[in-house]
């Protein structure tokens, strides 16, 4: 299922290691935002690192699911592409 991943984090160095950290899961279509197709383990991970890395006081993590249905009425204005335009090569 891909998930939508955004971020606000109040500190450079934690910043750049959740950045550093999703690029292991998906897109960075956006500044702060990722497109992630994951499964339900790899969305425990990021839970689990956003739990145990970050400052729930003064940082922010969101997750929004996009269903297959919301998926096929995304509109991306200017450049972008979408995760489901992807190719993968299983090696």
């Amino acid at each position: 299922m891909i998930h939508l991943v955004t971020y606000d984090i109040t500190e450079p160095k934690r910043l750049r290691d959740l950045h550093k950290f999703l690029k292991e899961f998906g897109l960075n279509t956006q500044k702060s935002v990722f497109e992630c197709d994951i499964d339900a383990a790899a969305l425990k991970r990021i839970r689990a690192y956003c739990r145990e890395n970050l400052d729930l006081e003064t940082d922010s993590v969101r997750v929004y699911g996009i269903c297959s249905a919301c998926l096929n009425r995304v509109i991306i204005s200017g450049r972008g592409i979408k995760v489901t335009q992807l190719t993968y090569l299983v090696v």
